[in-house]
């Protein structure tokens, strides 16, 4: 057990993510990653040979939250997101990455 467990430190969730629309050759993945960074989360982005972008969020459940938010309304700024699904999303008891990468 590590001593960072508080009231929100607890509360990790894991969920995957797929992201519909014109969200390939528009820096999708690097924004991603950035925003991912900058809310301390961990997980990955990739692309996909069906011109989605899928991956994976890990961290306190409400700045998984606002990632979510930001994937499925944000994006990068040339963008356009159709639908976001968010599947399998569970509670964690530690941190499964490390880091926000981008996968090929």
């Amino acid at each position: 057990m590590s001593g960072e467990t508080g009231s929100s430190g607890s509360d990790l969730c894991s969920v995957d993510f797929e992201i519909f629309g014109y969200v390939q050759g528009v820096f999708f993945r690097m924004h991603s990653e950035k925003k991912g960074n900058s809310l301390g989360l961990v997980g990955w982005v990739k692309n996909t040979n069906q011109g989605t972008v899928v991956g994976q969020v890990q961290g306190p459940r409400h700045l998984v939250n606002e990632m979510k938010i930001w994937l499925s309304k944000e994006g990068s700024p040339g963008s356009r997101i159709s639908r976001a699904v968010f599947q399998n999303e569970r509670s964690i008891p530690q941190l499964e990455l490390s880091g926000f990468t981008t996968r090929y």
